[in-house]
């Protein structure tokens, strides 16, 4: 044991959790085999998170947290000494110093942190219609949709671009065309019907579904400018982590909203990431509070997407940590997963809450001093039963432990504080001014006025020889010129892969320039290529 370890601080390689006849260490190198935080309300669950968010921001990991009750905002603040905290403290052996983390707040709602935006591209059909909740008769028409946007051009930015799209190709009364506003859709038309029978009923209740999305704040969420999830993974001028917090108290209003923005951005880290194999410490860790709503009448199909992505993002330095009450919240093949677990106190009133601790009981490593079942729902505030994955990765004997205080405030901040931290965001001003450009709404009503101009240059392709050619041919084709949230489906996954490989593209495009490469190569990537990580793994 290090001089560090006899204070019970973190090291170098580890973070102190709790304490009781044994040391409760969460190991750096084994942090993204992800982990389980659970316990009926008012147990500790939030105290915990905080424990383990500053641990792992004091190593230089960037954090990112929901905070459904702002208690964690208290993170961004120095902590009070306390006479229970230093009680508390006392009794671990602990030396309490108060402290305070480098803090970004985020909000969709754009009130309380810095907005947070999405494309309706990005987002893909899959997980917006998980958001509408969709059936898979009007999942497949949005299915349609977006590619017929695909293939017409059409980009997708905001909610007035899907809705004016919606109703683009909804067919025809039968009757002839009595104007050129009939004609100047004709091709839209056509080319949904060619991927099957789009019906009016179907598209008028997806069309009333986004009212419903949009009332919960749908409006707000998609657009530009998008968040770029680089944003999330900084460090202070110290090397500390940075911890980002989505203000999620009103998102919570809106379950499905929260739920499918939060596996957004497990998809988007997913896509976006390089592998890594296993690091000294992740890259960045992700807590999913109020996990159940994930998982909540969730389909098979986006069940079977969820666990892969939970295994497969653990490879880009990811570790993601479901916060819920019960463990039977999260589905077996995902609660396998996770390897680092703390179990606060489960009330056995009901049935379903003695299935819940008997399955809590059984998903850890048996202590022969501990009755788990029994000790489960006895567990006092600030007590849990914990295990965490140690030297190969096999997780430890389940152990009893008082959780250690939080080195920064318990509790919210004020108003004001809130304001201070924002003034002096390191993002302050990226993202606050939403934008809107054209993109498929005007594009769709130039198309009705009769005034769409024919194809232009993509923007920043030049002109001027044979060089300018292959740039503009490079950039259409990989939406490397086009900046983010204006780029296609086949553009969205390829923007990455082009960065590494545009040298090979370029020279084996000038060996051919003359021959046909534009718009058919083009549309065969974009056809080819899945939309986002989810979408790719759904289709394995």
């Amino acid at each position: 044991m290090t001089a560090q370890d006899s204070k019970l601080g973190d090291t170098d390689d580890k973070i102190f959790v709790g304490k009781g006849d044994e040391q409760a260490w969460l190991t750096l190198a084994l942090a993204n085999r992800h982990g389980l935080v659970t316990g009926a309300t008012g147990t500790g669950k939030t105290v915990s998170l905080q424990v383990m968010a500053e641990g792992f921001a004091r190593a230089g990991v960037p954090v990112f947290a929901a905070d459904i009750k702002g208690d964690l905002s208290g993170i961004a603040e120095v902590g009070e000494a306390k006479d229970f905290i230093l009680k508390r403290a006392s009794q671990m052996g602990l030396n309490f110093q108060p402290d305070q983390f480098s803090t970004v707040f985020w909000d969709v709602f754009g009130e309380q942190g810095h907005p947070v935006r999405a494309t309706v591209t990005e987002m893909g059909p899959l997980l917006l219609a998980r958001m509408l909740d969709l059936n898979d008769v009007q999942e497949g028409v949005l299915n349609v949709a977006f590619r017929v946007a695909d293939d017409n051009g059409l980009t997708l930015i905001d909610m007035k671009d899907l809705r004016a799209l919606l109703d683009a190709i909804v067919p025809d009364s039968g009757k002839k065309a009595a104007d050129s506003v009939e004609d100047s859709l004709a091709a839209i038309r056509k080319a949904a019907q060619g991927f099957g029978n789009v019906t009016k009923a179907t598209v008028g209740t997806i069309q009333r579904q986004l009212l419903v999305l949009e009332n919960q704040g749908g409006t707000k969420f998609f657009g530009e400018p998008a968040l770029t999830l680089k944003d999330f993974m900084k460090t202070d001028r110290d090397g500390r982590g940075m911890v980002n917090i989505l203000v999620a108290d009103k998102l919570l209003q809106s379950p499905r909203l929260y739920a499918t923005f939060l596996l957004w951005m497990l998809s988007e880290l997913f896509e976006e990431l390089p592998e890594a194999g296993d690091l000294p410490k992740p890259k960045l860790v992700f807590f999913f509070d109020e996990a159940h709503l994930l998982f909540n009448d969730a389909p098979k199909a986006l069940l079977d997407t969820i666990e892969q992505v939970v295994r497969l993002i653990r490879s880009k330095g990811v570790g993601v940590y479901f916060v819920t009450q019960n463990p039977i919240d999260v589905p077996d093949r995902v609660l396998g997963q996770l390897g680092n677990r703390v179990q606060h106190a489960l009330r056995a009133f009901t049935p379903r809450d003695q299935k819940a601790v008997a399955a809590a009981a059984q998903t850890f490593r048996p202590n022969p001093k501990l009755d788990t079942a029994k000790v489960i729902t006895e567990l006092g505030k600030g007590e849990a039963l914990v295990s965490f994955l140690e030297g190969n990765g096999t997780p430890t004997m389940v152990e009893r432990v008082m959780i250690r205080p939080p080195s920064a405030r318990i509790g919210p901040i004020t108003p004001e504080e809130r304001k201070a931290i924002m003034d002096a965001s390191p993002v302050k001003g990226k993202y606050d001014t939403a934008v809107d450009e054209e993109s498929a709404y005007e594009m769709i009503q130039k198309r009705i006025a009769g005034t769409a101009a024919t194809a232009e240059a993509p923007a920043g392709a030049s002109g001027g020889g044979i060089l300018g050619q292959i740039g503009s041919i490079v950039g259409t084709i990989f939406g490397t010129n086009v900046k983010r949230g204006r780029l296609s489906t086949g553009q969205v996954i390829a923007r990455d892969v082009t960065r590494s490989v545009t040298n090979q593209v370029i020279g084996g495009m000038a060996a051919n320039i003359g021959k046909s490469v534009g718009g058919q190569l083009g549309g065969s990537i974009g056809r080819t290529l899945v939309r986002g990580a989810l979408g790719g793994l759904l289709r394995r």
